[in-house]
């Protein structure tokens, strides 16, 4: 039996294929008794609308993208660890596309290639997204930017952190969640602390770690340059940095790493140089990945809220909230909260605890 179409809707219902669509996507403009009309003959007939057919009433795709960064991507599904950022702006933005009857699509985008516009306007003319929403580094790349502006693409910058005109911005406060973690660990006693920074490239790294000098200065603490580390949001990267800081001559008593992945590869770091965590080291993280709870000792780190941001982002892009000409204002700037989290991979420091322990 051959698939009903919005052809034979419209034929049943006595109207224009434009007035099945028109009722189909829930417009204004369309009489009740016409809209009562297709409602009736397409249930009758068993339709669902694709999204083609829904298109034709208007300029519509009924189709979200997200941009996000294809390098660090792909470097963690070769890995077959996943993505875990990635996985939860994913789940909060299909969680509203289901509810309003759109489709989400995931493109990489090569920031560093010198062809990134030429990449961007050929993305947007073949999937003519209705919105789009921009992880970093796409939240802050002016090329990207630029394009979507000029193509009237509405659009939400998830954690960007230059204060740029256009779109809704959406935002962690990165510097204060990195310094409030510090302080925490300050709190338990720690007064040598290595950090391990993310890509330069990226704000949010920029900022976490503007957060943690922050907090070790109103501590009255030095930092020494051998104690920050750069990495690059990876585990790799992390076991990495962690080796470094802890092969130090006067090593650290806590590891802050500024992503969950980082700090995992420094939990590994440590137990190859035979220590224990927290018991000779503390380690934080940020994130609050699913892999920070089941990681043994499961790991201290910063919840952002990324699922609820995500699922904001959507809902704001399929309900008109955010117009393609729109210039940045406080109506149109988001900062959500963060929380810390405190497991089982953070103490106060060895002597700390003898201290605390009379003897």
């Amino acid at each position: 039996m051959a698939s009903v179409t919005i052809y034979d809707v419209a034929n049943r219902a006595g109207v224009s294929i434009k007035t099945v669509s028109r009722v189909m996507n829930a417009e204004p403009n369309v009489r009740p008794a016409t809209r009562e009309k297709v409602e009736a003959a397409a249930e009758a007939l068993g339709y669902s609308p694709n999204l083609s057919a829904r298109s034709l009433a208007g300029s519509k795709s009924f189709v979200l993208t997200v941009f996000v960064d294809a390098s660090l991507t792909l470097e963690h599904w070769a890995g077959e660890r996943g993505a875990d950022y990635l996985s939860r702006v994913q789940y909060g933005s299909t969680l509203s596309c289901r509810e309003g009857g759109y489709h989400l699509m995931l493109e990489l985008i090569d920031h560093d290639a010198p062809r990134v516009r030429q990449e961007v306007n050929g993305l947007l003319a073949a999937l003519k997204p209705d919105g789009v929403i921009l992880t970093p580094p796409s939240s802050d790349n002016e090329i990207v930017l630029d394009i979507l502006k000029k193509s009237g693409t509405p659009f939400v910058r998830l954690g960007p952190e230059q204060d740029l005109p256009g779109g809704l911005c959406m935002r962690l406060d990165d510097r204060g969640a990195a310094r409030e973690m510090t302080r925490l660990l300050i709190g338990l006693g720690h007064t040598r602390i290595g950090f391990v920074m993310g890509d330069p490239l990226w704000g949010s790294s920029r900022a976490r770690r503007a957060g943690f000098m922050a907090a070790m200065a109103e501590a009255g603490l030095k930092v020494d340059p051998a104690l920050i580390q750069v990495g690059a949001y990876t585990y790799e990267s992390g076991q990495q940095a962690g080796k470094a800081l802890l092969a130090l001559p006067e090593r650290p008593t806590a590891i802050f790493a500024s992503s969950d992945d980082m700090a995992l590869g420094c939990l590994a770091a440590a137990d190859e140089a035979g220590l224990s965590v927290p018991g000779d080291v503390s380690v934080a993280g940020f994130d609050d990945s699913t892999a920070s709870r089941f990681s043994r000792p499961s790991l201290t780190t910063v919840r952002q809220p990324l699922v609820e941001m995500a699922t904001s982002a959507a809902k704001a892009l399929i309900s008109g909230q955010v117009p393609a000409d729109c210039d940045r204002d406080a109506s149109l700037d988001h900062v959500d909260a963060f929380k810390l989290i405190e497991r089982q991979s953070t103490a106060p420091p060895a002597k700390a605890k003898v201290r605390r322990g009379g003897r």
